[in-house]
């Protein structure tokens, strides 16, 4: 039996009673099943805890609130936090900032809920939850480069096999014994050279140090200063990784930019950002940094 139709009446559910007390007997009871038989489908077909989601939504609601004014405290009771530090703390682990900072990117409208028909048509294994917004200042990438094109889908069979070679035949190793890099952590930034033909150079790097020397034979590039738009990929094991990817940057582009009210911003660069979440033996994570302006 498909239970994707029950499961989206409880998101519907959640949405609805937001402000409400919600536990996984009370969800469970929305959906006909037993508590555990409802905490195992649930994460089967959402990819996340029944509370870890609620969580979520609770967050990207408030979110949303932080436009209007109001003072923060009365925000994180209405969803249910019951100190000031609790919600800062949730917050910014969700979102990457403080609420007093996102409020300069905050959108007034409620987030939707996620419709899993559509997630089931896209073959993303779970749900895309509401992106954050933030504003970075220049990236300085060391690293290695790839030229490709984005026609006849000659980027998504490139990229992945640049990845494979940098993975095994020894580049990420030598990136990673390199005194100038900050952190381990990997972009995967795409660069347009000739929109008009669909070229573009996608660079794998690590981040540089500040006034660091970079040695004969690593490409260095720059990342500019934007407004991005952040989506993690919904958990899943090492072998839907790289479909999950691909999947959530076609969700991205065919649903949410149309409904969303921005564009990409232009003179900007987009980039893939791999992290210890994404070397997880399950449940691995990326985010997507799409760089946008409000239309």
């Amino acid at each position: 039996m498909d239970y994707r139709g029950l499961i989206q009446k409880v998101l519907w559910y959640i949405d609805e009673n937001i402000t409400d007390e919600l536990n996984a007997d009370i969800l469970a009871d929305v959906a006909g099943f037993s508590p555990y038989h409802f905490c195992r489908v649930f994460h089967w077909y959402a990819g996340y805890s029944v509370m870890g989601y609620v969580r979520s939504r609770r967050l990207a609601f408030a979110a949303a609130e932080l436009s209007s004014g109001r003072k923060l405290i009365d925000i994180a009771m209405d969803y249910g936090f019951e100190t000031h530090s609790g919600f800062s703390k949730a917050f910014k682990r969700r979102y990457g900032m403080t609420p007093e900072a996102y409020r300069i990117h905050a959108k007034a409208d409620r987030p939707p809920p996620p419709d899993l028909l559509r997630m089931n048509e896209y073959a993303i294994g779970g749900i895309v939850m509401e992106p954050k917004f933030i504003t970075l200042p220049a990236i300085k990438l060391a690293g290695y480069e790839l030229k490709t094109k984005n026609i006849d889908g000659q980027n998504t069979k490139e990229i992945p096999e640049f990845w494979y070679d940098y993975v095994f035949n020894g580049r990420r190793e030598k990136l990673l014994h390199e005194d100038f890099i900050k952190n381990h952590t990997e972009y995967g930034a795409c660069f347009p050279e000739d929109p008009a033909n669909s070229g573009f150079s996608y660079v794998i790097g690590m981040e540089v140090k500040d006034g660091a020397e970079i040695p004969a034979g690593l490409h260095t590039c720059v990342i500019p200063p934007a407004t991005y738009v952040v989506f993690s990929t919904p958990p899943c094991s090492e072998e839907e990784f790289t479909k999950n990817i691909q999947w959530t940057w076609q969700y991205i582009m065919s649903d949410w930019f149309p409904a969303s009210g921005y564009e990409y911003a232009g003179g900007c660069v987009d980039f893939e950002l791999y992290d210890d979440r994404c070397r997880a033996e399950t449940d691995r994570v990326m985010d997507i940094y799409v760089p946008v302006v409000k239309k």
